[in-house]
């Protein structure tokens, strides 16, 4: 099997797949590869690991070489490069009379080429921009406009938890995320709680959602009765979490039930449900 090794352009950017090329890399180290755009600078995101053929999907591209001192320099440079593009792009937006925003600016590592990543309603009319920008900047212009989730990814920020987005963190893709997530945690499905600073729903509303659907299967229903070593009681509530189901004895105390001792008693149950019924008459006589 192929050895392959991912490569991220950008914080918490989408990761490719390359060839390490004999080299030993661990993520964190900087290498040159070659992407449709020319040349790249990129930092390996995971360790060397082995893959089927069929994971890869097109042809496999080679890693360059290590990054160099002198790489390093050029990249620095473009960085700086980057914010003058940004800038002058702002510029021109607000003289063209353009109703677009530029979330992110990405400078081809040998300066031939420059992207700008851009946000609009509707469709843009930008083709006398990316003239002036040519002419003002020196390099090929290349727009190109993303929705708003790519849009946080790129700029970053702290979600409702506190905490950096997870899409400008570590998140490689994004994942379908639908309401049902959310019905299915019993979350509130008020937009504000549900929803990041994107506007869309949030991605952490997958994280646990597998866990949710294996509880809810083997849980017994709000209001229902079951048997605990207590006694007897009614189900008022869960503790998903802690995979434990509040039940209310008849006494009238509230105690906390592991779901597994009740899914045990109630595969219990249903065995010997299942068990044959005597026929109520002996094997041995006749009729």
């Amino acid at each position: 099997m192929p050895k392959v090794v991912r490569v991220s352009f950008q914080p918490g950017g989408k990761a490719h797949l390359y060839d390490p090329e004999g080299l030993t890399l661990v993520p964190g180290d900087e290498v040159i590869v070659p992407v449709a755009r020319g040349v790249g600078y990129g930092r390996v995101v995971s360790p060397i690991r082995e893959v089927y053929s069929e994971e890869m999907g097109e042809t496999l591209k080679k890693i360059m070489r290590r990054a160099t001192p002198s790489d390093r320099e050029r990249q620095r440079k473009n960085v700086y490069r980057k914010e003058e593009a940004y800038r002058a792009a702002r510029g021109l937006i607000k003289k063209h009379g353009l109703l677009m925003k530029v979330v992110n600016v990405e400078y081809v590592f040998d300066g031939s080429s420059i992207v700008f990543y851009f946000t609009a309603e509707g469709r843009v009319d930008f083709r006398e921009l990316v003239k002036d920008l040519a002419s003002q900047l020196k390099a090929r212009i290349e727009l190109r406009q993303v929705g708003v989730r790519d849009e946080a990814k790129m700029v970053g920020g702290l979600g409702p938890c506190g905490r950096d987005l997870c899409c400008s963190l570590f998140l490689l893709d994004f994942d379908p995320v639908s309401i049902k997530m959310a019905k299915e945690q019993d979350l509130p499905l008020n937009p504000s709680k549900i929803s990041g600073i994107c506007g869309r729903l949030m991605c952490c509303l997958k994280y646990e959602v597998e866990a949710y659907r294996d509880f809810n299967s083997r849980a017994p229903s709000i209001g229902s009765h079951v048997e605990t070593e207590q006694g007897k009681g009614r189900v008022l509530g869960y503790q998903v979490p802690r995979g434990m189901v509040a039940v209310e004895l008849e006494a009238g105390r509230r105690i906390e039930v592991p779901i597994k001792e009740l899914a045990s008693r109630k595969e219990q149950r249903v065995k010997k449900g299942r068990r044959r019924k005597p026929s109520g008459r002996d094997g041995g006589e006749n009729d």
